[in-house]
């Protein structure tokens, strides 16, 4: 039988989470396969106030305390770290938010695509989202830029299914470290997917503003660094042919543009950092098991 783990990253989302596990245990009871969850739990400033919760399919649910907030992405590094480090018998790990952003009705498509791809990593590729018009623009933006940029088209972010040899693939490069859909891009080519809806939050107002935008979307691009800074350089070069006879503020504007825009991206790529990437289990607190099992 196929072991599956479910990574769940949290930030004082604990209603959230505890409203996702029951129905993850509701969406995979028909599964022919084991299926236990870890959650990274980043240092979170609001205490884990749940009684022992009962499951009817789920093996497991663990627990890992971070001592220090690291953010999104260095959970999941963490969190694909702790899985292969510790040696944890599993064949699949699928990452999802546990927000309820990422639905868990589409945990059945994820599950019967690595049936059918058992090698393949398998990515919910969003086909609609559910926030306003205005963030929906931005995020049509953010996708065109880095296109433009990288020559790749991002259309999932963490929801995915991987398959244990390439989570190891994925630990052992510092890019993982600043983002997770990026990398998946840039290092595992034998990929498949499924079509994705992005959820509601189940509470609260969504944690994506602007500025954790732009964050996520350069993150994406800093990842493929060396490509943009030739594609840069090919666009300046290009353009100064066309301008050098009507050099102006205005002409030489978006040249300076672009100019910031590939400091930022190099700034942004700082955050790919090896060495804390190889300590982060160090970031460790503590480990605590959630729930009772029912047998069955």
């Amino acid at each position: 039988m196929k072991k599956f783990i479910i990574l769940i990253p949290v930030y004082n989302d604990w209603d959230s989470v505890f409203k996702l596990l029951e129905h993850i245990d509701f969406q995979v009871d028909k599964w022919d396969a084991e299926i236990s969850v870890l959650i990274v739990n980043d240092a979170s400033t609001l205490k884990n106030t749940s009684n022992e919760l009962n499951f009817k399919k789920l093996k497991s649910v663990r627990v890992i305390n971070m001592k220090k907030n690291k953010g999104h992405a260095r959970c999941n590094a963490a969190g694909l770290k702790f899985l292969i480090e510790k040696n944890d018998k599993f064949d699949h790990v699928i990452v999802m938010d546990g927000d309820g952003e990422d639905r868990p009705e589409e945990l059945n498509l994820l599950f019967k695509k690595s049936k059918e791809n058992p090698l393949k990593v398998v990515t919910a590729n969003r086909t609609k989202r559910s926030e306003g018009l205005f963030f929906k623009t931005l995020y049509e933006c953010h996708k065109i830029l880095t296109y433009i940029f990288t020559g790749k088209y991002v259309q999932f972010g963490n929801y995915s299914c991987l398959p244990k040899n390439e989570a190891e693939k994925l630990i052992k490069e510092a890019c993982i470290w600043s983002s997770f859909s990026g990398s998946v891009i840039k290092l595992i080519s034998n990929r498949t997917s499924i079509s994705s809806v992005r959820g509601k939050r189940y509470t609260g107002p969504s944690k994506m503003n602007l500025f954790s935008l732009l964050i996520h979307s350069f993150s994406i691009i800093a990842v493929f660094k060396k490509l943009v800074l030739i594609r840069s350089v090919l666009f300046s070069l290009i353009y100064l042919f066309f301008i050098y006879n009507y050099l102006s503020f205005f002409t030489i504007f978006p040249l300076l543009a672009v100019f910031i825009f590939l400091l930022s991206i190099f700034k942004i790529s700082s955050r790919e950092n090896i060495l804390e990437l190889n300590k982060s289990l160090e970031n460790i607190d503590s480990i605590q098991f959630l729930s009772n099992f029912n047998s069955r």
